[in-house]
């Protein structure tokens, strides 16, 4: 499948749903196309893609599963929020030229009504961050560890894929508050980052054969907040070290969300449900902007002044072109990413 590199002002070049995953996405699952640039009507604006937001969420879409949303339909557009400049527009408090963070999914251009639109500042220096840190990866782990995690001075805060886009976020909040905190990533080069770039006290490879163990003796007092991305192997450590009232916000569980099937083994459902109940632990999932949609420029205006500070950074994995972003997503599930990816569609102008 292939289509031009380039961005056109009068093609419209869009990535689709061509066929359901069985276990991890292979680039047949997806059809490339190319379609007319559309109008904006009355009441519309006409958005032209700059970056694109690769996130695992994505994964669960593609399937048709029961979930929280409605699935992809074949054929459809994949989803996904992009930084866009607006060609022109009928809307309201937004002109042409305007940058702004929406939900136009895998294709160069897209009309909106405004819904769900809103304008990042001219002057910020890297607008892909609106798709990051000062975006819902971002929005998600700020609220999820304040809100839900409700951190204490002194406690411990174990946190999964520690140099994604979310549990970067959870990990120097999490310092900002006073807390010791744990990171577990996949190979050197990450745990390198997280404690010399984003300041956690420790950081442990989940490819380690005593990986368990490791995970045991950096938390000699237990666990106070897991913040939880991957699940697998790393919940399996975490669980028997969780602590009495100890908080669990539940953001994603990127080690399952290839699996077709139950895993072998015993059921263990009865383990976690007595540490639920003898721990009294608080495990909650939830949907960032469904629940916390309206704390959102209270957290972009804290969020931008620790980014503009330093007290809070961010690392990008760029994919370069829209025609590459089925393998920088294949690429994300496989943890070969380092950091938030965006893809670069195309420069402002």
């Amino acid at each position: 499948m292939s289509f031009t590199n380039t961005q056109s002002d009068t093609l419209n070049r869009q990535v689709k749903l061509a066929s359901r995953p069985h276990g991890k996405p292979v680039n047949d699952n997806f059809e490339l196309a190319t379609t007319e640039v559309p109008t904006a009507a009355d009441n519309e604006m006409l958005l032209r893609t700059l970056y694109l937001s690769l996130d695992p969420y994505m994964r669960g879409r593609m399937s048709d599963a029961e979930s929280y949303a409605d699935p992809l339909e074949v054929g459809d557009v994949m989803l996904g929020a992009t930084v866009s400049q607006l060609v022109n527009s009928n809307v309201d408090g937004f002109s042409e030229g305007d940058i702004v963070v929406a939900y136009s999914g895998w294709q160069d251009y897209s009309v909106s009504d405004g819904e769900g639109v809103y304008k990042l500042s001219k002057d910020m220096s890297n607008p892909s961050y609106g798709l990051g840190v000062l975006g819902m990866p971002g929005f998600t782990g700020y609220m999820g560890l304040t809100d839900i995690g409700k951190p204490k001075g002194g406690e411990t805060l174990v946190v999964g894929a520690a140099t994604g886009p979310v549990g970067a976020t959870v990990g120097q909040v999490g310092k900002l508050h006073g807390l010791k905190v744990i990171g577990v990533a996949g190979g050197e080069d990450k745990c390198k980052f997280a404690v010399e770039e984003l300041g956690f006290d420790q950081c442990l490879d989940h490819r380690a054969d005593d990986f368990e163990q490791q995970l045991a003796a950096a938390c000699p007092d237990g666990i106070d907040i897991y913040y939880e991305n991957v699940g697998g192997r790393v919940f399996d450590a975490v669980l028997p070290l969780l602590n009495g009232h100890a908080r669990i916000p539940v953001c994603g569980l990127a080690a399952h969300y290839n699996q077709t099937e139950l895993p072998e083994g015993k059921d263990r459902l009865s383990l976690l449900m007595s540490n639920i109940l003898r721990k009294r632990l608080t495990v909650k999932g939830f949907i960032i902007f469904e629940e916390y949609g309206d704390h959102f420029p209270e957290f972009l205006q804290t969020m931008g002044k620790w980014v503009s500070e330093g007290k809070v950074k961010t690392k990008e994995h760029i994919v370069d072109g829209l025609q590459n972003a089925p393998e920088g997503f294949v690429d994300m599930l496989y943890g070969n990413n380092f950091g938030k990816t965006v893809v670069k569609v195309a420069d402002p102008k």
